[in-house]
């Protein structure tokens, strides 16, 4: 059974860090390129940084320069550190696994909410 579980979301002031983790099992999580999504309320889900098997990372325009995304192979550990955050990072985090071979294999955590306030 694959599970991703997300954790260290919380309430964080503006200007702080937080750091978001991801567990996964139940997959060969070194050949799954990985991304950390968001959903704000009354917003669309977006996708705020991914990394992919070779450690090659993208982040949205909105995140560039305050967030970094890494992975722990060994251990099967997907990790968002955000800095200098905003009001506008509070969301719902998202942690998702994909892997394209035949047929696309996609999976997602439940969510962690995160919650910057002035």
């Amino acid at each position: 059974q694959v599970q991703l579980v997300e954790s260290g979301g919380g309430l964080v002031q503006v200007g702080g860090s937080l750091t978001l983790s991801c567990q996964a099992s139940g997959i060969v999580f070194s050949i799954y390129v990985l991304n950390w999504y968001r959903q704000a309320p009354g917003k669309q889900r977006e996708l705020v940084a991914g990394i992919t098997r070779g450690g090659t990372t993208n982040y949205a325009d909105s995140v560039k320069g305050r967030f970094t995304i890494s992975r722990d192979n060994t251990n099967s550990m997907l990790y968002l550190r955000m800095n200098s955050m905003k009001s506008e990072d509070t969301a719902v985090y998202y942690c998702n696994a994909v892997m394209f071979n035949n047929n696309q294999y996609d999976y997602w955590g439940q969510g962690t909410q995160v919650t910057v306030s002035s």
